[in-house]
């Protein structure tokens, strides 16, 4: 590597710069002049998105180790092996014995293993792939804490069994290692093995060897490794491993977070960011998860790697008992923590690695000097960097070694595979020198409050690296061609000018790098860096860079960190959670703290403040300080009972919000989505109800607050889990806490999942970011049962494989979930929606959400005073202690500082005035604002401080401190403490939980607050405890969020974002905002820094209700929350004022110079994404840049803090009267606002401003500092503890990204720790590696995602309940009393068939009773009365299909369904299935003449290969012959014997063709019938289908034409049967002669099932139950005599049915919807193939005139449902001509002949029909209301509308017709009458005198013909101007007709 200078910089531009900058450096007088090198690589960065991101290079695990810390460019020793004896076998991977070592191929076979032996893996270097299994004994091997293995070699060989070998070199030749080096057993044994849960032998823990840094190159991260626990390599770049740890491991790693103003590098602004030791992936922390695992061979813990092992035999100065005797300082398991972090090699890959293969240990060892972090007040941290590193030995416990550097450069040096497209191996990755050159120049620019973060040296290296190559990779894309390979034109950086370079970079920075060059090994510049830290040299140096450059142009470096602040920061960031918590608890076991105490006590003058608490309790026993006490009466109102009432409090009503809706909509949407998919994952329409469960972690608060919303919103109601009472054990059946019991009820919850296959089972997983460890790696699963839980219950084999179960996930941060790895498909995310779109209100809200980008936005803003702050003096303090006791953990010291400075300014507040010194203004105005909340209310509102305590032993010091300071001060009745931990529940005094149950008006006598919220208003200290908040909501009364303690040492942006999300709040925006929060978003940026002097004009313009602040108020100082809200009586409407505490910074006269913020609603009101209308001044600049660094310089701020406090207070009445108390500078001011704020409960502010916010300043850097994205520095953190980066060539995250693409970018460029649940996930198999069932919800903390998840239940459970339910029409009989006389009963009311004889005496009733005809014409027949009365009005066309009554009915197991419905059974039969392939089908032509048609007519079927067996071919694949018939014989009950065709257009998705539950699963034969232009869509939707493709001349036919071709085809093709089968000797009249012609709307059918008391009696009682149609069909096929029957119906159910129609079971009348077709009988009557409307009435008409009989089954019934698409609307009549779309009327559908009338297009006969039936009066004036005079209708029916009465008959020979020689007509209709009708047939009927006549024919001389041919004149008069025509063009064929007049 050392010769390779590719990744040099090559422009000129950083010749200059560097040189510039050196020149500059050292010319200048400044102490710290900024290098101009940042201006290359740390500004900015230009968007190369060509380049960007793909992932590193995949190289496969090679391990190239230079021996004895040689590089591998220098000649190995050279080892001579000894050849193998003649005839042996020297294959790899086998024994000379012959025998197979591999792990792969020996995993599952059993090996003997003697007692006190292990199994370990040899790695041999020709088999890079493998392990070789070896039996070795232990003793030889290092023990847990990687010590003591005894030298020397005793193994055998489990291939051959061979035993005793007594040397390694012996074994390694028996085993065919076959090295080049000297045999080493540290250096070829790597693994122990251990058996998995299955048996099987897999890779384990690695040995840790002293010094075992040798960092393997691995598979790719995707990859990892085979073994079972892989997280025991890769689990972090632990901090103790030095093993390679993954590429892009830790990218969040603070090499610090960085902490200070920075503003002047914005970009570099700090990030704390985690160790990539996440607490169960830490290395340390690895090992002593080992021993966890059962399955491993040791059971004592193997380790905590301090000092592993004797370091080489020579080496003297190694002893077991490395950590100093002396030192205490840790406890003893974790005392050796150290801090000598490798030992191990982690799994993850190296890729890309050049140079030396392992960082081997050389050379001396380093001895560690005694006393070190006494002297130093901090241990050094030590990044290991290039080469080789030497061992350290001695005082261990006082220094940190880690490997990330380390990564970091081997990181930097992997080319990604996104650049390597460009032409391959001319672009290299930047050399080590430069690499190491870029890492001086970026230590060199840090301020000395900021800490060194990896992430941005990556982002430097990639910038360096991009720019470097930027005109090759251009060049290339243009040319297209190979890189030449042109040297560069800069002369790169040699290692010998590296040195003096990097020394010549550090002169400019003051000493805060120092240099140190060594001449032969990094050991010497070590041993010189621990000499002059002893000797107190490097006092002002935070960073020393080693540097040895002399071997063979390669070098060696590491980096120590020496800095105090940052040296402390960064090895508390290496330990994981838990190993903080441990160190924590420790020091307060063991007393270390007590140093502390004595501290603070000879801090005070007066003495401990014990003794003064004491003092000051016993002086005021009995007169408590009146200004405490001291109620507040004035203009108080009263309720009835005299109780002061305050309005202020009012309890949330329980509502769902527009945006909660809207996200259940969303969440509803993917459901269906899943369902609508082709995959047949989810089956919706299987479902009939909902159930759920509600997954939290085990918090006590968090599962109260669950069962609350679960209890309120009334859901379980609502999904019929629970009848009218709820009780608290249903709803609790329901949540479940995912803790140790969690399982049995988990368990239960399986069982009815499985139990209920028809409930579809929500599984929400809230708050699921939490616990994402694997079960199978949980490392804890013996010492933290705790953990692991969601791995092992949500994904466990049942509820992945369940097709009833959906998991839905929902977090605030789903980071963790959106990996590589990830089960969770992109299009099943759901993230909340933003509330503004383009300045657009998208949900009006009467709350807006003010969340962690608003809090930012508010501080950036400058905008009265910031909601987020840090304490500087708190800071300042902290720091000083941390040099004074640099063994206690930073944690410890912040803690007891600031219950100190709460003791103090609590002491303060209740009259000790003198402890203001001993506090900060800060704290002292939470105490002030908390004690006085109470008074300004009459009902004692108070307001709730949050103080958070990540660390539950310090949380309950904090909570026993307070409590005691509380107590002394005589305060308990004053504001309560509360100890929130999560195993636990809330604990509140008596005297609060009274006050609470009067304010919410609660009875019950047992009541306590059970969750935070139920703490609305009351003054309290929570102290919140825990090292994650799990979800738990608080109440708008929280004012003050204190996050001073939270660990800001080891965050990532989960963590911080979590932590941030307590403050998340909604803001009332019912105040009016007029101008204030409304105008804000579209100001310009130019206003935003306008001076400090117009602040008067600027609120005039904000539109604040005519507040203007005088210069005296803005001088005044005072404690914030109380000044503002003097004056929110005034302008508490305005969105401008804003409740955010005051905030000193720096120097003391910027506190006299604070102005109060006016009280805020500012922020609270104002929505989220709206920018804040800068307020600019508030006070001098100094103040303006301490909370937004990017504005000003920013002052000093390490103030002690007896400076900090003004000394201006006056401690007479007024002060502390006023109930901002206290740091007024000026008295007047203060006094002057008291009368408004008499009454001012706290919690009218508390509804219009979010709570402010503390942050330590390492956090608030990060948040309020941007990267090059313009995102803040926290959003690029390391977004989970359990992900990890998988490249460091990746883009950063862009602020215009949207949560998708922040998704997408986290699933490119994250993957799991072997840790996480989700690890394994892709060795799964499947392609995908999606879950299909498996939703994540997004949203901000504190929104309302479990309002918005619970009515999502609601609206899933309302669908599935529509989707089970149809509306079917539900419409009464028509015409009922119209009926006949009695004695026309079929009178066998208890017969199951038609007797046939009692049949045929039945008379045919012409009258229509189908509902859907109640606006078309009466047929009379002879023995109906003649009755005239009006039939109603007819209806408009339009209104027909909206005024058609319907009922909604849940469909049963036998309905007939359309496309949306899958589910198991049907799969094969809808020809959808993951299995099979979508069905293939073959097109048929069938062809047969017809003479009516006068030409043949050729149709087509579409047969899918599954229903060939219903058709004969000439030979296979051939012909198409004919449909195969059954016999009228057959008695089979398996299948149907009526072929069914359904005619349909329009309906491809919503037509009900799925049969297969109607049939009941039975065989049958189904064909649609199609129109030509529709076969393809219909074909796509029902590939199983059997289609009949209608000729195109009929793609503009009506259903006429289907049901004419139908009839026509089924009885060609049943004389085709007949021919076929006769030859087969079968009857003719066997053959089976029905078909079934069904409407595409029929849905289920029922049976009426009828008890008869006796044969004859009228009394009888039925019921109706719903059937299949098979039941139906084979009932009717089974009837005797049923050839006999022409056309067989059934009843058209109706909920209004009455007894009369179902007590006789058979009528001889007309039949709808679904008839049973005799094609046999019925071959001489054909359907009119012209028709559109009424053809069935017209065909029943006429089959009955033929004499053949007609049969409705009444006590079968079928239910049609309604449809609004296709079907008859599918017509649409407009204009052929012009554009405009406006409707034709009917009485346009005509016009006269040669006329220029607009023609439309639409088919001539459904213009006829469509005007005969609105406009038949126009016609026939005396048939109007006439029915005893009907029109005569000859040889068809046809609809003259529901006024007018028709008589049918047929002039057909020996027709049955009624008889007419006692009716006169009013009006005779001759339509397209044929040779039948003569002259002498019509002058049989009477006529009307002045009956009108209408004779419709094709064409004009037809019309002549047929008017000659009747004599038609003889009676009848005509007039040219009664010709009319269609309004058809000509090409359309209009039909023409004329009128005449009865003469």
């Amino acid at each position: 590597m050392g010769n390779s200078y590719a990744g040099q910089l090559k422009t000129t531009r950083f010749e200059e710069v560097l040189h510039n900058s050196i020149e500059a450096s050292l010319r200048s007088n400044n102490l710290v002049p900024r290098p101009i090198f940042s201006q290359l690589y740390l500004e900015a960065e230009q968007h190369l998105s060509s380049l960007e991101g793909g992932s590193r290079v995949d190289n496969e695990e090679e391990e190239e180790e230079g021996e004895g810390g040689l590089e591998p460019n220098s000649l190995p020793n050279s080892y001579q092996l000894h050849p193998p004896p003649e005839g042996c076998c020297t294959t790899d991977g086998f024994c000379q014995a012959g025998k197979d070592l591999r792990l792969v191929s020996i995993s599952n076979e059993p090996i003997d293993v003697p007692a006190g032996f292990l199994l370990v893996g040899a790695k041999s270097p020709s088999l890079p792939d493998h392990l070789l299994v070896c039996a070795v004994d232990k003793r030889f091997l290092p023990d847990d804490n990687g010590h003591n293995a005894l030298l020397g070699f005793s193994g055998n060989c489990v291939g051959c069994g061979k035993k005793g070998f007594c040397y390694f070199t012996e074994f390694s030749n028996h085993i065919n290692l076959k090295l080049t080096t000297q045999p080493k057993k540290q250096k070829h044994l790597k693994y122990y093995l251990v058996r998995n849960a299955q048996g099987t032998l897999t890779k384990g823990p690695l040995i840790c060897w002293k010094g075992s840094e040798f960092r393997s190159r691995q598979p790719a991260t995707t990859t990892c490794s085979s073994s079972l626990f892989p997280p025991l390599d890769s689990s972090g770049p632990l901090a103790a491993f030095p093993g390679e740890p993954a590429p892009g491991t830790n990218p969040g790693i603070l090499m610090g977070a960085q902490a200070g103003p920075a503003s002047d590098h914005p970009s570099l602004s700090a990030a704390v960011a985690p160790a990539i030791l996440n607490g169960k992936d830490s290395p340390k922390h690895q090992q002593l998860a080992k021993n966890a695992l059962s399955a491993l061979p040791r059971p004592a813990a193997l380790g905590i790697l301090s000092n592993s092992g004797p370091p080489k035999k020579r080496h003297k100065g190694w002893s077991p008992e490395s950590p100093s005797a002396t030192d205490g300082g840790y406890p003893p398991s974790g005392g050796n923590r150290a801090k000598y972090e490798g030992a191990g090699v982690s799994c993850v890959p190296q890729v890309g690695m050049v140079g030396p293969a392992s960082v081997v240990a050389s050379g001396e060892p380093v001895s560690v000097p005694e006393n070190l972090l006494k002297i130093c007040k901090a241990k050094p941290v030590i990044f290991k960097g290039h080469g080789n590193f030497p061992y350290l030995c001695g005082n261990l416990n006082d220094v940190v070694v880690s490997p990330l550097l380390y990564t970091c450069y081997q990181n930097s040096q992997s080319i990604s595979r996104a650049y390597e497209q460009y032409g391959a191996s001319a672009i290299q990755p930047i050399s080590e020198e430069m690499q190491l050159l870029l890492t001086v120049y970026y230590l060199v620019q840090l301020a000395a409050d900021q800490v060194p973060l990896m992430e941005d040296l990556e982002q430097i290296f990639l910038r360096s690296w991009r720019e470097s190559h930027l005109t090759e990779i251009r060049q290339y894309q243009q040319a297209a061609q190979p890189f030449p390979a042109t040297p560069s034109t800069a002369a790169p950086v040699t290692s010998a000018q590296l040195p003096w370079l990097a020394s010549l970079a550090a002169s400019s920075c003051n000493d805060s790098v120092h240099v140190i060059e060594c001449a032969y090994s990094l050991a010497e510049g070590l041993s010189e860096m621990f000499r002059l830290l002893i000797e107190g040299k490097l006092a002002k140096t935070n960073y020393v860079v080693i540097i040895c450059a002399c071997r063979n142009a390669a070098i060696d470096s590491c980096i120590a960190v020496t800095g105090k602040y940052q040296a402390r920061i960064l090895s508390e960031s290496l330990l994981t959670p838990a190993e903080y918590q441990k160190e924590v608890n420790y020091e307060l076991v063991t007393g270390k703290v007590d140093s502390l105490g004595a501290f603070f006590s000879s801090l005070c003058p007066e003495g401990d403040i014990d003794i003064l608490l004491d003092k000051f309790h016993q002086e005021n026993q009995g007169h408590i300080s009146s200004s405490l006490t001291a109620s507040v009466t004035k203009a108080a109102s009263l309720d009835v009972s005299g109780a002061p009432v305050c309005t202020s409090y009012r309890l949330e009503p329980h509502g769902i919000r527009p945006f909660q809706l809207a996200v259940a909509q969303k969440l509803l949407s993917h459901v269906c989505s899943i369902a609508d998919s082709s995959t047949q994952n989810l089956d919706l329409g299987s479902f009939e109800k909902v159930d759920f469960l509600i997954c939290i972690p085990p918090s006590e608060v968090t599962y109260q607050q669950t069962l609350f919303h679960v209890w309120h919103s009334g859901v379980l109601l609502e999904l019929g889990l629970d009848k009218e009472h709820m009780t608290r054990q249903r709803v609790e059946q329901h949540v479940l806490k995912l803790d140790t019991e969690a399982q049995t009820k988990f368990k239960a919850f399986l069982q009815n999942s499985f139990q209920n296959p028809h409930t579809l089972f929500v599984l929400i997983h809230d708050h699921a970011h939490w616990d994402l460890v694997s079960a199978v790696h949980n490392l804890y699963s013996q010492s933290d049962p705790s953990v692991g839980w969601v791995d092992r219950l949500l994904n466990c084999r049942e509820v992945k494989e369940a097709p009833n179960i959906v998991t839905l996930h929902v977090t605030s941060f789903p980071y963790a979930l959106q990996t590589q790895h990830t089960l969770i498909s992109p299009y099943n995310e759901i993230h909340w929606p933003a509330s503004y779109s383009n300045g657009v209100d998208l949900y009006h809200e009467n709350k807006k959400y003010f969340g962690l980008s608003e809090f930012i936005e508010s501080t950036l803003s400058g905008h009265s005073l910031p909601l987020l702050r840090y304490d500087s003096s708190f800071e300042a303090m902290v720091t000083a202690l941390g040099k004074r006791f640099p063994r206690l953990h930073s944690a410890v010291i912040r803690t007891f500082v600031l219950v100190q400075h709460y003791a103090a300014a609590l002491m303060a507040v209740s009259g000790l005035p003198q402890m203001k010194n001993y506090t900060s203004v800060e704290t002292l105005e939470i105490t002030q604002n908390l004690l006085s909340s109470p008074k300004q209310c009459p009902c004692g509102h108070g307001l709730m401080v949050l103080l958070r305590v990540p660390c539950s032993p310090l949380a309950a010091v904090a909570y026993e401190r307070l409590a005691h300071v509380r107590a002394r001060l005589a305060l308990e009745e004053h504001f309560e403490i509360i100890l929130g931990t999560p195993s636990s529940g809330i604990t509140v005094g008596k005297h609060f939980v009274k006050q609470l149950k009067m304010w919410q008006k609660i009875e019950d006598a047992e009541w306590r607050p059970q969750t935070y919220l139920e703490l609305e208003g009351l003054p309290c200290i929570l102290i919140f405890s825990g090292m994650d908040p799990h979800g738990e909501s608080l109440p708008r009364s929280l004012r003050y969020c204190d996050l001073r303690l939270i660990n800001s040492s080891c965050l990532v942006r989960t963590a911080l974002e979590q932590e941030l999300g307590l403050a998340a709040y909604f803001v009332s925006s019912e105040v009016p905002l007029e101008k204030g929060a409304r105008n804000e978003a579209l100001e310009s940026d130019a206003e935003k820094l306008s001076s400090t002097d117009n602040e008067d004009e600027e609120l005039g313009t904000e539109g604040s209700t005519s507040e203007k602040r005088s210069p005296v108020k803005r001088e005044r100082s005072c404690s914030h929350d109380s000044a503002s809200s003097s004056l929110s009586s005034k302008a508490s409407g305005s969105a401008l004022l804003g409740e955010a505490p005051a905030q000193p910074a720096g120097p003391p006269q910027a506190e006299q110079a604070r102005s109060p913020p006016p009280c805020g609603p500012s922020e609270e009101g104002r929505a989220p994404g709206e920018k804040q209308r800068p307020r600019a001044g508030q006070g001098p600049p100094s103040v303006v840049s301490r909370h937004s660094p990017g504005l000003a310089p920013q002052p000093d701020c390490g103030l002690r803090p007896c400076q900090r406090s003004v000394p201006v207070l006056a401690a007479s009445s007024s002060s502390q009267l006023s109930s901002s108390g206290s740091s007024s500078s000026s008295v007047v001011p203060a006094t002057g606002v008291l009368v408004l704020q008499a009454s001012q409960c706290s919690m009218t502010k508390a509804c219009r401003q979010p709570p402010v916010v503390f942050l330590p300043k390492l956090v608030y850097d990060m948040v309020m500092s941007t990267d090059g994205s313009g995102l803040p520095k926290a959003a690029s953190l390391l977004p989970s503890h359990s992900v990890m980066w998988a490249s460091s060539f990746r883009p950063l995250l862009s602020k215009t990204m949207t949560s998708t693409e922040q998704s997408l970018y986290y699933r490119q460029w994250t993957v799991p720790r072997p840790s996480h649940m989700d690890y394994g996930n892709r060795a799964e198999g499947r392609v995908d590696g999606f879950h299909p069932r498996r939703l994540l919800l997004s949203g901000p903390p504190q929104i309302g995602k479990t309002g918005a998840y619970l009515q999502f239940l609601s609206i899933l459970s309302r669908m599935l309940i529509r989707l089970t339910e149809v509306d079917v029409y539900d419409e009464e009989e028509i015409n009922i009393n119209f009926s006949e006389d009695a004695d026309w009963h079929y009178v066998q009311l208890g017969d199951s068939w038609p007797d046939l004889e009692l049949f045929r005496k039945l008379p045919f009733d012409y009258i229509i009773h189908d509902p859907k005809y109640n606006d078309a014409s009466l047929i009379c027949s002879h023995h109906q009365g003649v009755k005239s009365e009006d039939r109603g009005m007819s209806r408009k066309p339009e209104d027909l299909y909206v005024r058609r009554q319907t009922a909604r009915m849940r469909l049963s197991k036998y309905a007939a369904y359309n496309t949306y419905h899958h589910c198991e059974q049907c799969h094969q039969y809808m020809g959808f299935h993951p299995r099979y392939q979508l069905y293939e089908s073959s097109l048929h032509a069938f062809a047969f003449s017809y003479s009516m048609l006068g030409e043949e007519v050729q149709l087509h079927f579409i047969i899918p290969k599954s229903k060939e067996h219903h058709f004969v071919f000439s030979q296979p694949g051939g012909q198409l012959e004919s449909m195969r018939l059954p016999l009228v014989t057959d008695k089979s009950h398996e299948y149907i014997k009526s072929p069914t065709f359904t005619p349909t257009t329009g309906r491809h998705e919503h037509g009900l063709f799925n049969l297969y539950h109607a049939m009941d699963g039975a065989s049958h034969l189904h064909v649609l019938v199609v129109k030509e232009y529709e076969m393809a869509i219909y074909k796509k939707y029902w590939p199983n289908h059997i289609m009949l493709v209608l000729p195109s001349v009929f793609n503009s036919a009506g259903v006429g034409a289907a049901h004419f071709l139908i009839k026509e085809l089924s009885y060609h093709n049943l004389e085709l049967e007949r021919n076929r089968q006769e030859e087969l000797g079968i009857k003719p009249q066997d053959i089976w002669p029905f078909i079934v012609i069904s409407d595409d709307s029929c849905v289920m059918w029922n049976v009426v099932d009828i008890d008869c008391a006796g044969e004859r009696s009228r009394e009888f009682s039925w019921s109706e139950r719903n059937v299949s149609l098979k039941y139906i069909m084979q009932h009717i096929e089974a009837s005797p005599d049923i050839t006999h029957y022409a056309l067989i119906g059934l009843r058209k159910w109706s909920s209004k049915t009455r007894a009369s129609e179902v007590r006789e079971p058979f009528s001889r009348c007309h039949v709808h919807d679904f008839i049973i077709l005799n094609v046999d009988l019925t071959q001489n009557v054909q359907y009119n193939q012209n028709r559109f409307m009424c053809d069935d009435v017209d065909f029943n008409l006429r089959v009955h005139s033929a004499g053949l009989l007609l049969c409705r089954f009444n006590r079968f019934s079928v239910m049609k449902k309604q449809i609004a698409v296709g079907g008859h609307r599918s017509f649409h009549i407009t204009s052929k001509v012009s554009e405009n779309s406006a409707a034709v009327v009917p009485a346009q559908y005509i016009c006269a002949p040669d006329s220029k009338h607009t023609f439309l297009a639409a088919p001539a006969q459904l213009l006829l029909e469509k005007f005969l039936q609105h406009h038949s009066h126009r016609l026939f004036p005396l048939s109007l209301k006439n029915h005893g005079h009907p029109v005569l209708s000859v040889d068809c029916y046809l609809n003259l509308g529901s006024q007018i009465s028709v008589c049918y008959v047929s002039s057909r020979p020996h027709s049955l017709n009624i008889s007419c020689s006692d009716l006169i007509f009013s009006g005779l209709l001759l339509y397209l009458c044929d040779s039948f009708v003569g002259a002498g047939f019509l002058k049989k009927f009477h006529f009307l005198k002045g009956a009108t006549l209408c004779v419709i024919c094709q064409d004009r001389s037809s019309l002549r013909q047929t008017v000659v041919r009747l004599e038609l004149e003889d009676e009848w008069q005509f007039r040219l101007r009664d010709e009319f025509q269609t309004a058809n063009a000509r090409e359309d064929r209009p039909l023409f007709f004329l009128t005449g007049r009865h003469i």
